[in-house]
């Protein structure tokens, strides 16, 4: 059987690697984030500074994980090298170091920030502030057990991953990973519908920017809660490879925020305006009274500059048509349309 430590220790060591390739990914999203903030005509919007604060305070968060992660390896694996009892024992001894600490709270800022961003967009898909109700609720648990966790695990002689402060940490994950996988579940299954909804009217190269397979696991944020789900399972199992599920999780917490303000920035994805376009604005073919037929008046998204969000966006435009019915004969026109 192999030995925890070292299965522990490698772990460790390839989740750093992870961290160092994932937080390259993020510089990209972030840099190309500003770009477009920066390039706007209307620089003072709103909205665009609000991303351009919150895509900031994310990039701060998850640098100030990644250096503590690679500063407690080196100081566990090159100047401790020598450490009486190995790399074990300093971790036992070294595990509430204050920089752990530091980086413990970095990461529930994190999660704070990106489950209030994906609220926000399960509420934008939505388009009814109903729906997250419940899982508002969930989002100050976390909140509570989130600064517990780090209270409990920041204390002399504490290690995250041993004894009460890995029983609080299990529950305090269990409770975000639950809060992430209801709110994706509940923007998949909007999208999945939207798309069932919009194909046969708009068809399907105008539906796939909105509804495709990008659009579903960007909005969703689905690789942040896999990963999430990963980590809760094997931290349930007291499994040393929890270390690495932890650091790809923590890493897919900033990056899969940035990714969904980076295609808000681009016009890609869902707006308020847009959903509730979707949910209003197709009406189906119907006979008058004067012998001719009424084609369905249908708008999707929007385009120019708006609040910030489906910036950029192609709007498509069904206009109404009325035309005679010739006896033997049910065509309908539905050839004006105007992409614009």
């Amino acid at each position: 059987m192999a030995d925890p430590n070292a299965v522990f220790q490698n772990c460790y060591y390839v989740g750093n690697n992870f961290n160092a390739i994932l937080y390259g990914v993020e510089l990209v999203l972030y840099f190309a984030s500003v770009t477009l903030i920066l390039s706007a005509k209307d620089k003072s919007n709103v909205d665009r500074r609000f991303f351009l604060y919150f895509s900031t305070g994310l990039l701060l968060m998850i640098t100030i994980y990644v250096a503590v992660q690679a500063v407690f390896g080196e100081e566990m694996w090159i100047v401790h090298a020598d450490y009486q009892g190995g790399s074990a024992q300093y971790l036992a001894d070294n595990a509430a170091v204050w920089y752990q600490t530091l980086g413990s709270a970095a990461s529930v800022v994190l999660n704070l920030m990106s489950d209030g961003l994906l609220l926000y967009r399960c509420y934008v898909v939505w388009g009814d502030v109903r729906i997250i109700a419940a899982p508002c609720i969930l989002y100050l648990g976390t909140l509570a057990l989130g600064i517990l966790t780090c209270y409990v695990s920041g204390r002399p002689s504490a290690d995250f991953f041993v004894g009460k402060s890995a029983q609080i940490a299990l529950a305090y994950s269990t409770v975000v990973i639950g809060l992430n996988a209801i709110v994706s579940a509940l923007i998949c299954a909007r999208i999945l519908w939207r798309a069932r909804q919009m194909r046969g009217v708009l068809g399907e190269d105008v539906v796939r920017t909105y509804t495709g397979a990008v659009a579903l696991i960007v909005e969703s944020a689905l690789p942040y809660t896999l990963f999430g789900i990963a980590y809760v399972v094997s931290l349930g199992l007291n499994s040393p490879t929890s270390i690495l599920f932890l650091s790809i999780y923590v890493m897919f917490t900033c990056v899969s925020p940035q990714m969904i303000v980076l295609r808000v920035l681009m016009g890609r994805a869902w707006s308020r305006e847009a959903a509730t376009r979707t949910r209003t604005a197709m009406h189906f073919t119907t006979p008058n009274t004067l012998g001719g037929d009424s084609a369905y008046t249908g708008t999707t998204a929007r385009s120019g500059d708006g609040d910030g969000e489906g910036l950029g966006t192609d709007a498509v435009n069904v206009h109404l048509r009325t035309f005679p019915s010739y006896a033997g004969s049910s065509q309908r026109d539905f050839s004006d349309v105007d992409k614009v």
